[in-house]
């Protein structure tokens, strides 16, 4: 077991810790199930000077010829992809399954039409799997945690060893490894995704991640900052529609918006429109961030909504955070999702997990699912009378 590719041999300098082990357990215990993109965003945060824990896996993708931050990711995830692979044919059947479950790579051995979000709960998918660690289903994650740790080590000597040795063109394949390896019905689609379909003027973008940072005055969100990271759906892509909406007052009435970052706005009778700096490919991603500012601080909010006009948004990709005014705190918080309206105004009981701790006034949640076309996402929250 000492050769895991064919230029690639093992050495114990290769096997003691090393940055690509820690980057691929770390990359293996997202939620979001989108390594693809994380690995674009370490990419871009190391061209920025910043780096990332993921930066070792993808800097030496800087010699690709033309590189972009789409294909070098592609790349680093090729590679981690082809070496699982090779590993398959010299491991034993349960470490290498244990790598398909650690980075979500088909198939699913117990029936499922997906892996689980969590890295504990896809060891749990593996228990299933008949014979595989023994002839009963084992009690605990603890078999399963063992042959992580080792497959890990085999990956990443076998990574890094790649790693140290690729260079310009020899790239190149990887980058069709791993546009292949992401391949499939993308979202919007009534695939295996879980996406349902967007309505027919859905704009024709799919979000990765949207992170929304609220500021409230009183009891109204004076500044609401949308980050977005998304991806074209068509080719032709060169802009967003964006609406802004003041929560509840009786009557929705769209907010003064503006570019922030990486777009620039463009507006017309009865709408604007967040104009990218170049007009995008189909899967070209894009990252942009615009503000809306609501004046209308005597006035009182009941939610923080997002509608979903889109394609959808990746799991674990929305973001919700609320900077209450510390004079005016709620009298209680909770997130909702696919609710009608009257529906959201409805305090869920004591206990129910939609509560959020108001605390100092500091609230952020997470939509760990799917975010679907044609649906509204949100936090609400209850005021005290008077």
């Amino acid at each position: 077991m000492s050769d895991f590719s064919a230029d690639c041999g093992s050495s114990p300098a290769v096997l003691e810790e090393s940055p690509e082990k820690a980057a691929l357990g770390a990359l293996a215990r997202r939620r979001d199930g989108d390594p693809l993109g994380a690995l674009r965003r370490a990419v871009e945060s190391s061209a920025n000077g910043s780096g990332t824990a993921l930066g070792c896996l993808v800097g030496p993708t800087a010699s690709i010829p033309g590189a972009t931050p789409e294909s070098r990711a592609c790349a680093a995830w090729g590679l981690i992809v082809d070496e699982i692979g090779k590993l398959g044919s010299v491991v034993e059947p349960r470490e290498h399954f244990v790598l398909l479950a650690a980075f979500r790579l088909p198939p699913v051995p117990d029936g499922s039409q997906r892996w689980a979000s969590k890295l504990g709960d896809r060891f749990g998918q593996l228990a299933e799997v008949r014979g595989l660690f023994g002839e009963r289903k084992p009690l605990s994650n603890t078999p399963m945690n063992k042959a992580w740790a080792g497959a890990l080590e085999m990956l990443g000597a076998a990574v890094a060893c790649k790693l140290g040795h690729l260079e310009g063109e020899a790239w190149l394949r990887y980058v069709g490894i791993g546009r292949s390896a992401m391949a499939g019905p993308a979202p919007g689609d009534n695939g295996p995704e879980g996406f349902r379909a967007p309505s027919e003027g859905a704009q024709p973008v799919f979000v990765e991640r949207m992170q929304i940072t609220v500021v409230m005055e009183r009891r109204t969100p004076l500044r609401r900052t949308t980050e977005r990271d998304i991806v074209a759906r068509r080719d032709g892509v060169d802009g967003y529609d964006v609406h802004a909406l003041t929560g509840w007052s009786g009557n929705l009435a769209d907010l003064p918006v503006k570019a922030v970052w990486n777009c620039r706005l463009v507006t017309s009778p009865g709408a604007a429109k967040l104009r990218f700096r170049r007009t995008l490919k189909v899967d070209e991603p894009y990252h942009f961030v615009s503000e809306a500012v609501d004046g209308h601080v005597d006035e009182e909010r009941k939610w923080i909504n997002v509608e979903v006009d889109h394609h959808g948004v990746a799991p674990g990709g929305l973001t919700i955070r609320v900077n209450f005014d510390e004079a005016q705190l709620p009298r209680a918080c909770w997130w909702y999702a696919e609710q009608l309206e009257v529906e959201r105004t409805r305090r869920p009981p004591t206990g129910d997990r939609r509560l959020l701790d108001v605390g100092d006034g500091f609230v952020q949640h997470t939509f760990e699912g799917r975010c679907q076309p044609r649906e509204a996402y949100g936090i609400a929250f209850e005021w005290p009378a008077g």
